[in-house]
């Protein structure tokens, strides 16, 4: 796949590769479709923290290319899943927040439902996605892009 750690065990099958526009309606989409492929593996115990991670991958790459070209891929392996996503953005994810900063930001903001607001709150996703993952990592690409990627163990 040249988007993960090399020799893994890949098990042979139709995996998911899905090529689309970076459109706000990709995250849900993806999630659906991780979903669906994670249960006829009969690989439901993975299916809420794929899913999420699937979430999180998603949303970032619309973020940050937004109506630009992006590729969801989800590989069966010995033993998981190794889910990647592509975007052409050469930024690379940056962590700005940590678990222990989450778990105590829950004070209520009323102006935080303003459309274009920032409020600083970002950067959750990278954490969460390190905490589900038991490996993942960032690829570059040639000309410009980069894999985004999650390897999830049962």
């Amino acid at each position: 796949m040249g988007c993960g750690p090399v020799g893994t065990d890949v098990v042979p099958d139709a995996g998911l590769d899905l090529t689309c526009l970076a459109a706000r309606t990709v995250p849900g989409q993806v999630r659906t479709l991780v979903e669906l492929r994670l249960a006829s593996w009969g690989l439901d115990a993975l299916r809420d923290d794929v899913t999420l991670i699937a979430s999180e991958l998603a949303t970032n790459a619309v973020r940050h290319t937004l109506e630009q070209e992006m590729r969801v891929r989800l590989t069966r392996e010995a033993g998981g899943v190794l889910l990647a996503v592509w975007d052409s953005s050469d930024v690379l994810p940056v962590r700005k927040r940590t678990l222990e900063t989450i778990a105590g930001d829950v004070s209520p903001d009323a102006s935080a439902l303003e459309m274009g607001r920032d409020d600083g709150t970002g950067g959750r996703g990278l954490p969460v996605v390190e905490l589900l993952s038991s490996e993942c990592g960032v690829t570059p690409t040639d000309p410009a892009g980069k894999w985004v990627w999650s390897r999830v163990t049962a």
